[in-house]
């Protein structure tokens, strides 16, 4: 398989997550959870949340993430909170990276957030 992607070519949702997950486990990365949301939202496909011990191990999974991705021809559309690293976001388009602080992430519990089931229209709101 090649590893880059030609100029056209759009890298495939489940390789990205596939590819930030393996870099999130080498960069030793506690607590690495996949949220999928083909069904839940049209701005990603999966959203992973990962906590970091430190600002500085927060910012290096971060760091590490666009290198590798960049190195599979995947550019990142941008990196927020990456100064003070106690929560940084990987966009990578089909896949958003949420790395936080224990604290940060305890704080904000996305998980429970996205993966509480979607709300459903009832005859009184349409």
């Amino acid at each position: 398989m090649d590893e880059s992607l030609s100029q056209n070519e759009l890298p495939d949702p489940r390789e990205t997550r596939d590819l930030a997950v393996d870099v999130l486990e080498d960069a030793k990365a506690q607590d690495i959870q996949v949220i999928d949301l083909t069904e839940r939202s049209s701005f990603a496909d999966y959203m992973i949340v990962a906590s970091g011990t430190s600002s500085r191990q927060v910012k290096a999974m971060a760091d590490r993430l666009v290198q590798r991705a960049k190195s599979r021809g995947i550019t990142p559309l941008g990196v927020e909170g990456a100064t003070d690293a106690e929560w940084v976001l990987v966009d990578l388009a089909d896949v958003v990276v949420h790395l936080m602080q224990p604290q940060t992430r305890a704080f904000y519990n996305l998980e429970k957030l996205w993966s509480a089931p979607p709300a459903t229209r009832t005859s009184a709101q349409a």
